[in-house]
């Protein structure tokens, strides 16, 4: 009898799937994030909106701006809800150099990509990406048909 495999449990919170259509990424890093406690409650029940999320350096800092938490109704009356208030990206100096040098070579900007739960942390993956021209685009997006018709046809040929 086989030992059935514990699943693991999925960690992610949110996800920009526009980003990786919109750029070409380059290097990603991990941040971690300076939030009130009412905003990780609506986190841990996945309120959270990252599309039209995006990350500015200011003063040696890196700040998420556009990032949408819908408070849950529960959220005592007495605390001031901004559900899409600028927050501050937690990062080490060496990765803040690099992001900065990043934006400075020019054509490059910082897009986040996940939010997700590291043991009780909250973490937000982030990179530095260069935006797609349309012909890329469309490119990729014939790359990707290829790939689902190969896989079609290589499953026909063997069933």
């Amino acid at each position: 009898m086989a030992k059935k495999k514990k699943k693991t449990p999925d960690n992610t919170i949110a996800q920009n799937r526009r980003a990786r259509h919109d750029y070409i990424l380059g290097e990603t890093f991990e941040a971690g994030m300076a939030l009130l406690g009412w905003e990780v409650k609506a986190m841990r029940e996945s309120n959270v909106t990252l599309t039209e999320a995006y990350i500015q350096l200011h003063n040696g800092e890196a700040w998420l701006y556009g990032c949408h938490i819908s408070p849950l109704k529960t959220t005592s009356t007495h605390n001031i809800i901004e559900p899409t208030r600028n927050r501050k990206l937690l990062l080490h100096a060496k990765e803040l150099y690099k992001l900065h040098d990043a934006m400075q070579r020019g054509g490059q900007t910082i897009v986040p990509l996940a939010l997700y739960w590291v043991r009780n942390l909250i973490k937000l993956k982030i990179a530095t990406a260069k935006g797609k021209k349309l012909h890329d685009k469309r490119a990729a997006d014939k790359a990707k048909e290829w790939e689902k018709d190969k896989s079609r046809i290589l499953k026909e040929s063997r069933g």
